[in-house]
């Protein structure tokens, strides 16, 4: 069986993953699949840093603005959808490629997952059961029960936090091990690319980039968010809305919001590079130390062997 070969770019939040990935896209004729949770939601595009139209330089991007804010989505929807693409994107004779920070979505395609069915009024059961618990006391079960998907999990970000405990409870195991292979999947030649930077500047860019989403508009989009009637939706606990949200409904000052907002931003970017680094098994790079052209080089340096 002929492999089909596939790019997976990762790294914490704000440390250059957009920028980069257009460059090796166009070095190796790539499409790009977004392997973030919140770019998918239409009209939520400052707080999860979507990328616009101009910054695609010509790249075709995908899984971005194909649902509304109030359906669901989830680590099975997105390999569903991931490996449909892959295979249109490999048959016009293109490079698939996935960029994005959410771990397990990306996992999910990369390795042998199998989603196991559910008992529908079980789920229901354990959804009602865990929806009256205050976000905090749900994001501390987790750490109790599955501190594996917590870390990988934004405590804001409810609806995933909803859905890994009501698996862990159905399935008796965490959701970050559903019938996982040890192996890489046998379809795709897999090149991994992990980015990071000193812990410190990274930690300065968050702070930079949320300062920028607020001159770019979030505090007016989460309030159109709120007007059309998606306050209550679960992708609006996503780290940058429901800070705002709090800020909107007067529990918070803007001050004290953008203050938790920089601190969970943070405190995410360490979580998502311990479960990388735990996870999978990445080649990283250092883009402050490293250009961008000698990344690129030896991405695509390392592809050609794989070739040889």
């Amino acid at each position: 069986m002929t492999k089909i070969p596939l790019v997976i770019i990762v790294g914490p939040t704000a440390v250059g993953k957009t920028a980069f990935s257009i460059e090796v896209a166009k070095r190796i004729s790539g499409e790009i699949i977004s392997g973030d949770a919140i770019q998918v939601y239409r009209g939520m595009d400052v707080g999860s840093a979507k990328i616009t139209p101009e910054e695609t330089e010509g790249v075709p991007h995908h899984l971005i603005d194909i649902l509304s804010p109030d359906e669901s989505y989830s680590a099975a929807a997105f390999k569903n959808m991931a490996e449909d693409l892959i295979r249109d994107i490999h048959a016009r004779g293109h490079i698939p490629m996935i960029v994005g920070g959410t771990g397990l979505y990306i996992q999910s395609v990369i390795y042998e997952y199998g989603f196991s069915d559910e008992n529908p009024a079980e789920t229901k059961k354990y959804e009602e059961q865990f929806e009256q618990l205050s976000p905090e006391e749900r994001y501390t079960l987790l750490e109790q029960t599955d501190p594996l998907a917590a870390a990988d999990i934004h405590p804001n970000n409810q609806q995933r936090v909803l859905r890994a405990l009501v698996y862990y409870h159905v399935h008796g195991q965490s959701i970050t091990q559903q019938s996982k292979s040890a192996e890489l999947s046998e379809r795709y030649d897999v090149t991994l690319v992990g980015l990071n930077m000193e812990r410190s500047h990274l930690y300065d860019r968050i702070n930079q980039r949320v300062d920028m989403m607020v001159d770019a508009g979030l505090i007016e989009e989460v309030e159109r968010l709120k007007e059309a009637g998606y306050e209550d939706a679960r992708s609006m606990t996503a780290i940058g809305y429901k800070e705002i949200i709090s800020y909107l409904n007067g529990h918070l000052t803007l001050d004290e919001a953008l203050s938790q907002l920089k601190q969970n931003s943070r405190r995410f970017a360490k979580r998502q590079l311990t479960w990388f680094r735990n996870q999978l098994s990445l080649t990283w790079y250092d883009t402050e130390h490293q250009t961008t052209e000698e990344i690129v080089n030896d991405v695509v340096r390392r592809m050609t062997e794989k070739e040889v």
